[in-house]
């Protein structure tokens, strides 16, 4: 039979569209629970006689097995994000941990909780911060309880700071504290009072780093104790500053401190340039005078031996040695006479002489 034939019993029409399907899905399921029937040549539907109430709550019954069967194959599969951890308890049992990925759990009997170990939390302490980002906005007022703090010295300090933590543990995040933000807050609280208050004012405000250090240090030892599940990755100090009631009685003792400072670091800068001179001149002195006295001591031991060896030759040989010594005398001082006279025992008068240094110095002229 070809297509274009159509059957004695004439052709069966089909939908042409899905809104077509669709309205005729819903009638067949109203026909259904209707307990009704179309006659075969199209006309009104022809009623049944009494229904039977226990099939309508049988065909209830199937439907709703049926839904929840879908359901329980639909919550079977469950797909975890890539920043993200499954932690499945099993009649309320922890069961196992299941990292990025879809996976499969017994539905009814497993349930999942979620857990973004990758995302940084946060805990703000004296401020609130209103626009987060790169221009962001905070707010101070009315926290005062959170930053007023007092010292080792009894001073009043106002702190402002954060505190930044990941989850390290689901299991022990989700089970073991309640609510573990209310945990690291009541922690870091309680530790960055403590160790404030074992500090002096300056030594605060002079050293950040070292109080977030030891506050961070000790705020995960705390929450290790507790079985929090955190890891503390940073505790920054924002703002350390004294209460407004005492800023300027504050910055007049920073001027003051400042200048007391200043008026240090010039007089060692004067004791360091004057001091050192000071005692390199007199070293120098020292050194001379030692140098002096050597050469005064050696001075007088060699004339001292001089002597002794003219005293030995002149016990050996008397007349020549003294004749020696006259002569040599003679030698040195005679270029030095400026005039030369010679007295001879008959001569009433002076031996006049050539004066040969007056000639020498006019020829020199």
């Amino acid at each position: 039979m070809s297509n274009d034939q159509q059957p004695p019993w004439g052709q069966k029409k089909r939908p042409q569209s899905p809104e077509e399907m669709v309205a005729q899905l819903i009638s067949k399921i109203q026909n259904y629970f209707a307990g009704t029937k179309k006659n075969s040549s199209g006309g009104d539907p022809e009623q049944k006689g009494p229904r039977n109430p226990m099939a309508g709550l049988g065909k209830i019954f199937s439907i709703i097995l049926f839904v929840i069967l879908l359901q329980a194959v639909y919550a079977s599969f469950f797909k975890i994000a890539p920043s993200e951890v499954g932690v499945i308890l099993r009649l309320g049992e922890y069961n196992k941990t299941v990292q990025a990925g879809l996976h499969f759990k017994i539905p009814f009997i497993d349930v999942l909780h979620k857990v973004d170990v990758e995302e940084i939390r946060k805990e703000e302490f004296g401020f609130r911060s209103r626009q987060p980002g790169q221009t962001s906005t905070f707010n101070r007022s009315g926290y005062d309880m959170e930053s007023l703090m007092l010292t080792a010295d009894k001073n009043v300090i106002n702190v402002a700071w954060i505190v930044q933590f990941r989850v390290m543990d689901p299991q022990h995040f989700l089970f073991k504290v309640k609510d573990v933000r209310q945990a690291v807050r009541d922690v870091s609280e309680s530790v960055t009072r403590r160790i404030v208050g074992n500090m002096d004012f300056d030594y605060v405000l002079s050293n950040r780093d070292v109080l977030a250090a030891a506050v961070k240090s000790e705020i995960q030892s705390q929450l290790n104790t507790l079985e929090s599940g955190i890891a503390i990755g940073t505790v920054q100090f924002q703002d350390i500053n004294p209460p407004d009631q005492v800023k300027p009685a504050f910055n007049e003792v920073n001027e003051a401190d400042q200048d007391m400072k200043r008026l240090v670091n010039e007089a060692e800068e004067t004791y360091n340039r004057v001091i050192p001179k000071a005692r390199g001149s007199a070293l120098r002195m020292v050194e001379e005078a030692h140098g002096y006295s050597i050469n005064r001591t050696n001075e007088a031991k060699g004339e001292t031996e001089r002597f002794l060896d003219i005293l030995r030759e002149y016990k050996n040989a008397t007349d020549v040695t003294r004749q020696r010594m006259y002569l040599e005398t003679m030698q040195e001082i005679i270029p030095s006479v400026q005039s030369l006279y010679i007295m001879d025992e008959g001569q009433s008068s002076p031996l006049p002489l050539l004066n040969l240094s007056g000639n020498k110095a006019a020829a020199g002229k």
